[in-house]
């Protein structure tokens, strides 16, 4: 479904994607993996087009997103959820009108078929009744689930996570975990999800690649991945604080 080729990509005078070469299958769940600021946000923002890549391409069912135009680019982008880190609800807004706001933007659903997919999306994880509640009223956790709501709400093909666990106890951070497994299974999506969270990636993943150094230089199932012989993997996914990425930290100051 999702096929990613000699991604370049400088943000001034800095080089984030160095070269990045990823596929992923349909229906299948891609972990990206790296240290914060490794560029895994950045690759997201690739796929949905929201940044256009120095050099490369993205093709999303044989289509290249980085050609398309507006028009071609937001009906590409009714076929994505995302999952922003934090949740990035529009504080303003009530919780059901977060969740249906992409459907309220592009989509043409009488008002009482709306509201009947906002109130399913919102039990899918688990929050059933809240819609009349601002964010301000939630906790951390149920502003993660109330993002995943919004995101399925447009019964997307494809879904994004960007630092899914991030800034939650490892209680909530375990059911994020199980709602991500949980929406692969019941919705048969393609899922992308960025993390440096190792325990999170092993859960949900069919498939981890590491980002380093603006490439992916590892790529396997989670039991692959965890009988590495590559140091610079061996030591990220251990939290080892000596290895080839810190002493290469150590070089660069």
């Amino acid at each position: 479904m999702i096929e990613i080729t000699g991604l370049h990509k400088s943000l001034g005078a800095h080089r984030v994607l160095n070269g990045v070469h990823l596929r992923i299958e349909k229906g299948k769940t891609c972990v990206i993996i790296g240290r914060s600021g490794c560029g895994k946000s950045v690759l997201l923002k690739h796929i949905v087009g929201i940044l256009k890549a120095d050099k490369g391409k993205i093709l999303i069912d044989n289509q290249d997103v980085g050609v398309l135009s507006e028009k071609e680019l937001n009906a590409l982008r009714l076929k994505m959820g995302m999952v922003f880190q934090g949740g990035a609800l529009f504080d303003s807004m009530t919780v059901g009108e977060n969740v249906g706001f992409g459907l309220i933007e592009f989509d043409h659903l009488t008002h009482r078929k709306l509201l009947e997919r906002i109130e399913s999306s919102l039990a899918m994880v688990g929050l059933h009744g809240i819609g009349s509640l601002m964010p301000s009223e939630l906790s951390g956790g149920m502003r993660k689930r109330v993002a995943l709501a919004r995101a399925i709400c447009i019964k997307p093909e494809i879904i994004l996570y960007d630092e899914p666990t991030t800034g939650v106890d490892p209680i909530t951070a375990d059911s994020i975990n199980e709602l991500i497994k949980s929406m692969h299974d019941k919705l048969n999506v393609t899922s992308i999800v960025v993390t440096h969270d190792i325990t999170s990636a092993y859960k949900v993943a069919d498939k981890i690649a590491m980002l380093y150094q603006g490439r992916i230089i590892a790529e396997g199932t989670p039991e692959e991945i965890q009988k590495t012989k590559n140091p610079v993997v061996h030591q990220f996914i251990n939290g080892l604080s000596t290895g080839p990425i810190t002493e290469t930290l150590d070089r660069s100051r």
